[in-house]
């Protein structure tokens, strides 16, 4: 071994031990929000998480998670797979540059001297470090979610390659391509981004064993698109394809137990590989024996799929889409819950159906039934008319909320509303301007230029913007940032790296493209990976706007291979040094000041936005969600920050398992329904009396609400129809019930809108449903009238759970649910924590408040039940989304003061608004319209210094706000407008708050 090889290890070594106590000391020590819960769930205990699955992520995280101390830990250790695999990315990366700088500086006598290692260390230096403290990067290394093990897997493969090509001449070189073929496998059952090296794989592989042509290049790349392709639509896919033909003949055809057809196939599949091998090594075919040897550890790598199915068999508590046989593991490879993007031709979002065939059938879906595989239904999708299509369709639809032709008119100036078809240019406008611009070149700038806040973005340029730090460039884009507010320029978020990041890694890049041939064709190889784990991604998601979070994480290898620039960067800098100074004072001084500038700024600049040490508001708010609940209650919530940290708490931790929580958006399948009618834990099985067959997929997917005149009179008469009956109508297989008057169709509805739930008060005070203060309260009849023209299978659930538990059980609603899945029930909310529990006493909800509240639980929960998280710690982190959670806890508060002070309970009043200021000051979420409410209910309380301290702050930032806002010149995606009137009217009412006030003083003072 040489002395540079020593050194080369050593520094891998190095920068592996920096960024891993780095991701350690910044770890966050419980769950997180988003995915995170749910990946924990799943690895601890091997169940089944979203699609399409990580079954690799899972035993690795199942290891890991054994060395906690307790279940308290168990977040911690899989946090710390996360910190662990990225550091090893950047050791791996460190590697990939040292090779490629290798390649540009020629050894003297066969071996390097001391400062061309230097150089080339410092190069692997600082390109390593500055993706360790990168924005994305570091954000993925501190949680657990699969993004940061899918990096490792990227670094290892673009390694392997460089491996191989150093020993591409030598007799046993195949093995690292197959040992790449087998991480890649591997790879598929974390995330498929891996597989996007491919194409910088084949290149590479081509310019080492080819000569160079231009023809040879266009061929090496269609054959490289051509592979991944194979991967992705025919290997990944098409292996589970066959299988379901073997299945089907075997169970349908010879009688045979269900997954006997696919164990005969796979022994099939493998025996028939064994003896290709065997075949090409017998006649030395060593071309055909890489290819077969390839396939096979590309199988045995995807193979960690069978501990899906594996697991899915036993029934476990978290079993997204019950993927138990080989047809549901295709459905749920294939992602099928979320539907399907045009890529090259489709429909423009406002395209009419078409006339003549409006509908055909996309899939036949089969279930085991009767020891067969029975036809369920057949999935139908629309067809659109060819009149509204177009090639390269990047408008295609309305979105889930229907607001994005509203979007699509922010980015394009089209007409939302508009019947004919939108031009090409339209649709290539949003491609540039929202898919390129916003949602990918303003991710690669928060990394290597800097980042404005951590406000999600839509396009406002207020939030979520990249930024400079360079005055007269900020300014010209987003308007004088000085004039910024003070709340504003404080973010954790706000970064400025002066372009320092992205000048050094444009260096590196031209310099490694015009340094010699080999330069060149590493280049190549090099801007293949950064386009396709970049570019190409944006043109395969196609995402449609108003995405739900900020998705820069789905870009980190492409923030990887720049990051190799970078590195090749300092070397450039470093021979430009050479002109005017010596070897080794140019060495030092230039990667110096490389190192500083870059990888220590990013460090700087990045560390408070992402140190999340000592940060468990996720975990405490889950907490508080599930002790919101009575005991045995149900919970129904309906997305991913309400639920996956509950499933964590009661999965992993043991807690509150006594309660149900029911996701409303998951309650539309059959599969979760399936689920929530079994026993878990401390929880029965919820009160579903619906039989299998009324609910399977297929079946009243859809419950129209219709109005049915023959009904008019009697539902009015009643006010309403009675639960029980529209539940029987709409169950009912009868062809009668299938008919809506006046309209030919057959489909099911219920004839009205307004329905009404006899109460018994026995039943509502055994049941300790309501208290016995408030018993005289008790309404005879829930009544509630349902406003849309339809609702999904979740809604049809919920009223027969309403119905069959007859208050038996609490149920709840989470605070995060929307108005949309309170199916109409919302005046019978009494707001206890941070839900809000179904009660049989009316409230109208108010613009403010929503239901009533017991002002004995919600005090008990909020100032003496409740964990806070650390949230009003100095030093904590908290972000956007945290800030946003916030107010709804400071929301909490005031409606708890309101009600106490109704109750001339003004000593709790006040320990109340005491409280909140304690824990919800202006530094963790600036005081807005809810903190003016709370100081004005102190002045109710008489303290007038602490309400005007509040109104103070208040004032300021919002007069800053208004200044700044007031300099931009606003366009179609500017929010900052409506931003500032809102700010203009918080500031008239504080000033007709002080106003009345003053003269409620004065008159008393008369």
């Amino acid at each position: 071994m040489s002395k540079f090889q020593k050194f080369n290890i050593i520094g891998g070594w190095l920068v592996f031990s920096i960024s891993a106590l780095v991701y350690l000391l910044t770890l966050e020590p419980s769950v997180s929000f988003w995915d995170c819960g749910e990946f924990i769930t799943a690895a601890y205990k091997l169940e089944i998480g979203h699609p399409p699955g990580a079954p690799i992520f899972m035993l690795l995280g199942r290891f890991f998670s054994l060395f906690a101390s307790d279940e308290s830990q168990v977040a911690l250790m899989l946090n710390s797979l996360s910190a662990i695999a990225s550091a090893f990315t950047i050791m791996f990366l460190f590697w990939s540059i040292t090779y490629l700088a290798r390649k540009l500086i020629k050894p003297e006598n066969g071996d390097y001297n001391s400062i061309q290692t230097g150089k080339i260390l410092s190069a692997g230096l600082i390109g390593a470090l500055a993706y360790a403290f990168s924005d994305t990067f570091w954000f993925s290394a501190v949680e657990a979610e699969v993004y940061a093990l899918s990096s490792l897997f990227t670094a290892v493969v673009f390694w392997a390659i460089l491996k191989w090509e150093s020993e591409a001449d030598s007799p046993h070189a195949n093995r690292w391509l197959i040992l790449i073929a087998y991480l890649m496998g591997l790879s598929i059952g974390v995330h498929l981004l891996n597989l996007l090296a491919i194409p910088a794989i084949v290149i590479l592989f081509y310019f080492k064993k080819y000569p160079v042509t231009k023809k040879g290049i266009l061929i090496a790349l269609s054959a490289a698109i051509l592979l991944l392709a194979s991967i992705m639509y025919l290997i990944i896919p098409g292996v589970l394809k066959v299988g379901i033909w073997f299945e089907f003949a075997f169970v349908n055809g010879l009688s045979l137990p269900f997954n006997s057809g696919l164990l005969f196939y796979l022994v099939l599949l493998f025996i028939g590989l064994i003896i290709s091998i065997r075949y090409s090594i017998k006649r030395q075919k060593v071309l055909l024996n890489t290819l077969l040897t390839v396939i096979s550890v590309i199988l045995i790598g995807y193979s960690s799929y069978s501990l899906i199915m594996i697991r899915a068999s036993a029934n476990p508590a978290l079993n997204q889409n019950n993927p138990k046989d080989v047809f549901s593991l295709l459905s749920y490879l294939n992602r099928e819950q979320y539907g399907s993007n045009p890529l090259i031709y489709g429909q423009y979002f406002n395209a009419p159906t078409d006339e003549e065939n409006p509908s055909s059938v996309s899939k036949k879906v089969y279930i085991q039934k009767n020891g067969k595989y029975e036809l369920s239904y057949e999935l139908e999708k629309n067809n659109y008319s060819s009149s509204h299509k177009t090639l390269f369709p990047r408008m295609y639809t309305k979105g889930m909320s229907g607001r994005a032709p509203v979007e699509y008119a922010k980015w394009t100036g089209l007409n939302p509303k508009q019947k004919e078809k939108p031009s090409f240019g339209q649709n290539l406008n949003f491609f540039f301007s929202y898919q390129i611009n916003h949602m990918y070149i303003r991710y690669f700038m928060w990394n290597f230029a800097g980042r404005q806040n951590d406000v999600q973005s839509y396009g406002d340029k207020t939030k979520g913007a990249w930024i400079s730090g360079i005055p007269f460039i900020d300014n010209l884009r987003l308007g004088d940032q000085s004039l910024r507010s003070d709340d504003m320029k404080s973010n954790k978020a706000n970064n400025t790296y002066y372009f320092l990041p992205l000048i050094l890694g444009l260096i590196g890049l031209v310099y490694q493209y015009k340094h010699s041939k080999k330069g060149k064709n590493d280049f190549y190889v090099v801007l293949l990976l950064f386009l396709f784990t970049g570019l190409a991604i944006v043109l395969y998601l196609n995402q449609p706007p108003l995405q739900p979070r900020e998705r820069d994480y789905a870009y980190a290898g492409s923030f990887y291979a720049f990051a190799i620039w970078i590195g090749l960067g300092v070397l450039a800098v470093i021979n430009g040094l050479e002109k005017y100074l010596t070897p080794k004072l140019s060495l030092i001084l230039a990667s110096s000041i490389c190192f500083l500038a870059v990888p220590a700024l990013l460090a700087q600049q990045n560390w408070d936005d992402h140190d999340r040490s000592d940060r468990y508001f996720a975990h405490d708010l889950a907490y508080n969600y599930l002790n919101s609940c009575a005991p045995n209650a149900i919970l129904f919530t309906m997305g991913d920050n309400d639920t996956f940290p509950l499933w964590y708490l009661q999965e992993v931790e043991g807690i509150r398992t006594d309660v149900r929580v029911c996701n409303l958006s998951y309650l539309s399948t059959d599969w979760y329904i399936d689920q929530m009618k079994r026993d878990n834990y401390d929880s029965k099985s919820l009160p579903i009396s619906m039989d299998r067959e009324k609910y399977l997929m297929g079946n009243r997917d859809v419950v129209y609400i219709v109005d049915d005149p023959r009904f008019e009179a009697w539902v009015k008469k009643n006010k309403g129809l009675n639960l029980k009956d529209a539940l029987e109508y709409v169950l009912s297989d009868k062809e009668s019930t299938k008919t809506i008057y006046g309209y030919d169709q057959k489909i099911d509805h219920i004839p009205a809108r307004e329905f009404r739930l006899p109460i018994d008060k026995q039943q509502i005070l055994a049941t300790q449903t309501v208290s016995a203060k408030d018993s005289t309260n008790i309404v005879s009849q829930l009544e509630w009238k349902l406003n849309q023209n339809f609702m999904e299978k979740s809604g049809l659930a919920l009223y027969d759970m309403l119905l069959t538990n007859n208050w038996k059980r609490p149920i709840y609603f989470s605070q995060t649910v929307p108005k949309s899945g309170y199916y109409g029930l919302q005046d019978y909310f009494q707001l206890e924590g941070l839900a809000y529990r179904l009660v049989p006493i009316k409230t109208a909800d108010t613009a403010s408040n929503l239901g009533r509240i017991d002002s004995d639980i919600l005090f008990e929960n909020m100032m003496n039940k409740f964990k806070w998280g650390n949230i009003n710690k100095k030093g904590i982190y908290r972000d956007e989304n945290i800030k946003r959670m916030c107010l709804n806890l400071r929301n909490n508060f005031l409606s708890l003061s309101n009600t106490l002070i109704s109750e001339n309970q003004n000593e709790k009043a006040i320990e109340v608004l005491d409280r909140s200021r304690k824990l919800l000051p202006n530094e963790v979420s600036s005081y807005d319209y809810i903190a003016l409410l709370m100081a004005e209910n102190y002045l109710k309380l008489g303290k007038r210094d602490t309400a005007m301290e509040m109104m103070n702050i208040i004032q300021t930032r919002l007069t800053q706000e208004l200044n700044y806002y007031n300099s931009l010149k606003p366009t179609s995606l500017s929010d900052f407008v409506r931003s500032g009137r809102r700010n203009e009217a918080l500031l008239g009412e504080m000033k007709r708050i002080i106003g009345l006030y003053k003269k409620k003083e004065l008159t008393k003072s008369e």
